[in-house]
């Protein structure tokens, strides 16, 4: 037997929706109030709008939301690199080793680990 999930009702713009998951129904009642927030806003900025127009106009606000999120997290991401690879170079010269390579004598796990930072 295929196990579709649990069905959980939602309440969003005075509309009752039933959702089948597997998520949590706390969350999905959470997300459904997020939205509802969203179909609010919306109608404030568009009072009136139908019911489409609202709901286009929420989910084009949740949609930039999740892109400006999604941006922040790459520059995040990016920033975190490049201080990964200044502390590698940092400590390669403290090592002694300023061309990141490994010097003569050095154990190669120490350059492994000097570059295994610049992963994160």
């Amino acid at each position: 037997m295929k196990d579709d999930g649990r069905l959980v009702t939602v309440d969003i713009n005075g509309l009752r929706y039933p959702i089948r998951s597997h998520l949590d129904p706390a969350y999905v009642a959470e997300l459904a109030a997020y939205v509802e927030l969203k179909m609010e806003l919306a109608t404030r900025e568009s009072p009136a709008g139908d019911t489409l127009k609202i709901a286009v106009l929420a989910a084009l606000n949740i949609a930039d939301e999740y892109f400006r999120a999604n941006q922040e997290g790459t520059s995040h991401r990016s920033d975190l690199t490049q201080r990964a690879l200044e502390l590698e170079r940092m400590l390669d010269l403290a090592l002694g080793t300023p061309d990141g390579g490994e010097a003569a004598g050095d154990a190669p796990a120490v350059s492994a680990l000097a570059r295994t930072a610049g992963s994160f």
